[in-house]
C-alpha cells in the first residue's frame, strides 16, 4: 500500500494557554464536508516544519509558529496508509483566510466533538482534549 506523509497544523491561540483550536471543512474529494487540520504532503527536501509553514502559508495566507509535535498519527485509508505528523501552531502573521477549504471555526475543549472529524483526524482528539485549558 502506498504511503502519504503529511503535516497538520493544530492552531491553537496560544501555545502556552491552548484554549481554542481551529478547524478547516474540506471543500473537495471523497471526503468533502469532513472537518480537519490544515496542512498537506511533505515535499522533497522539506523538514515536517518547513513544510507546514508552507503548507498553512499556501491554504491560509498567514504565517505559523509552529510548536511541539503532539503525535505522529499512521492511519490505513482504503487506497493508501497515512503517516501524519501533528504539530501544536499558533499564528505569528497573518488573517486566517480560506484560499483552500470550505470553511474553518476556532474550537473550545468542550465543541471538539462537534464537527464530523476526517478519520485520522478524530484518533488525534483526546490527546488535544488533554492538552487544552
Amino acid at each position: 500500500m502506498k504511503t502519504i506523509r503529511v503535516v497538520a497544523a493544530v492552531i491553537c491561540d496560544s501555545l502556552e494557554n491552548k484554549s481554542r483550536i481551529f478547524s478547516t471543512k474540506r471543500g473537495y474529494g471523497e471526503f468533502k464536508g469532513f472537518w480537519e487540520f490544515p496542512g498537506g504532503k511533505i515535499e522533497e527536501g522539506e523538514t515536517p516544519k518547513k513544510a507546514l509553514v508552507r503548507e498553512i502559508q499556501e491554504e491560509l495566507d498567514t504565517v505559523v509558529k509552529v510548536g511541539d509535535l503532539i503525535d505522529t498519527i499512521e492511519y490505513d485509508y482504503p487506497n493508501f496508509h497515512l503517516s501524519m505528523d501533528c504539530f501544536w501552531c499558533e499564528i505569528e502573521s497573518g488573517e486566517l483566510t480560506l484560499l483552500e477549504a470550505e470553511d474553518g471555526k476556532w474550537l473550545t475543549k468542550e465543541e471538539l466533538d462537534s464537527v464530523s472529524w476526517l478519520p485520522a483526524d478524530v484518533t488525534l482528539i483526546d490527546m488535544i482534549r488533554k492538552e487544552m485549558g
